[in-house]
């Protein structure tokens, strides 16, 4: 009677395990079945070959294939595949690769972008197809305003992050009049309209500004110009070679020599890199993420710059967090359902070497500590990449335009 009791209390502990083990295969199959296709897919869109390409290019791909490794390789037990493509910053041309990848190709996450028009396409396009979008360097604020999206985030930066500390901290140093010279595109509009609403609330006063065309090369009318303008500060709103041209040629016309500060709110390691310590060094730029800011940023520096042979900037970093984030959402929710992950990707923190306890806003703006560094003297800097020194660190509701300022329809909606 007794060894008959044992063997019944053995196979039940038999028989419990195994249904334990049949119900997680169970639920393993179940999330498995819930990816839509053979792999998650993500498409990096971006500048590859023209003036951005430094700052986003190939860079943001290696970017990208660092967070998918470090996942590992898979998601629910299916593969995750990186793809890439060149919008040649042209709307158009962005326009129609997003819509073959979302109705051909079936990518799931599209990351990056960087250009502004060509991100408010694919924006358009995002919503009616209900996809994922990951903008690591787009300084529009109309991505979070106005053309906001349930499905859009705002990863690295707008033009409201970039110009409200450098801009305020010329301000209180009695940098009151300025000049504008910037891109004729919806980047350098924006950046503007940003940048002049933020000085004339604070007391100063814009006296004028001149817009240039995209591909623009000889700065020297604009440059003249501002220097007739005799305003304190010229500021320089164009990013990647564009910004080094122009940088390079307002040194060159001696606006500094002559008392005039010469700035570029909208700049970039590599353009700081390629402008020189000694035209650049003084520059102060908001940004949120450095390579050398702490032991974390210089771990994954240095992975990165072995594949890559240079420091990651700012949209490549928030491109490996971007990506790990949303496979993190895939992962929790056990779907590539896109209103699921975004909803997921909203409701949980962003905790990496990128962002410390970043939060997503209803807008998908994400708020994250920022940092006012200085470009370094060449006597100051020790090596190639070390460029920048901080200055302060910058609070999230310093370099975020408040909620209440906001015309995104889905928080007017919420209000």
């Amino acid at each position: 009677m007794f060894e008959n009791s044992l063997a019944i209390v053995a196979f039940a502990r038999r028989y419990k395990a195994l249904l334990v083990a049949y119900l997680a295969c169970c639920v393993q199959l179940s999330a498995i079945a819930q990816i839509s296709q053979d792999s998650v897919r993500i498409g990096i869109l971006n500048d590859q070959s023209g003036p951005y390409s430094a700052l986003q290019g190939q860079g943001s791909v290696v970017a990208a294939r660092m967070a998918v490794e470090d996942f590992g390789g898979t998601v629910l037990g299916k593969r995750i595949d990186v793809v890439y493509a060149d919008h040649q910053n042209k709307p158009d041309v962005g326009a129609t690769i997003a819509r073959k990848w979302f109705d051909v190709d079936g990518v799931d996450l599209m990351v990056e972008v960087g250009n502004s028009a060509v991100a408010l396409a694919v924006q358009q396009i995002a919503r009616e197809k209900s996809k994922i979008v990951i903008y690591t360097a787009v300084a529009t604020t109309e991505i979070t305003g106005k053309q906001c999206s349930p499905t859009g985030f705002s990863w690295l930066h707008d033009s409201y992050a970039m110009v409200s500390g450098p801009v305020r901290s010329l301000l209180k140093q009695d940098m009151d009049t300025w000049y504008f010279i910037y891109a004729d595109s919806a980047f350098g509009q924006n950046v503007v309209s940003e940048a002049s609403r933020i000085i004339e609330a604070n007391g100063g006063r814009v006296v004028g500004s001149v817009k240039h065309p995209t591909n623009e090369i000889d700065f020297a009318s604009y440059v003249l110009q501002a220097q007739a303008s005799r305003a304190k500060v010229v500021a320089v709103i164009d990013a990647g070679q564009l910004l080094v041209s122009a940088f390079k040629q307002a040194g060159e016309f001696g606006l500094t020599k002559g008392g005039q500060k010469v700035v570029a709110p909208v700049t970039f390691l590599t353009d700081v890199r390629g402008m020189g310590l000694k035209a650049a060094q003084g520059l102060n730029v908001a940004i949120p993420f450095y390579w050398d800011l702490d032991d974390q940023t210089r771990a994954f520096s240095q992975r990165f710059f072995a594949r890559h042979k240079a420091m990651p900037t700012e949209p490549q970093a928030a491109v490996y967090s971007g990506v790990s984030h949303y496979l993190k959402a895939v992962r929790d929710t056990a779907t590539d359902k896109t209103m699921t992950v975004a909803a997921r990707m909203r409701s949980m923190p962003v905790n990496d070497f990128f962002a410390k306890n970043g939060v997503l806003r209803d807008d998908g703006r994400l708020l994250n500590d920022f940092y006012l560094v200085q470009a370094k003297s060449p006597a100051e800097s020790t090596g190639p990449w070390d460029l920048y020194k901080v200055v302060a660190k910058i609070p999230p509701q310093e370099t975020a335009k408040p909620l209440s300022e906001s015309e995104c329809p889905i928080v007017k909606t919420a209000r």
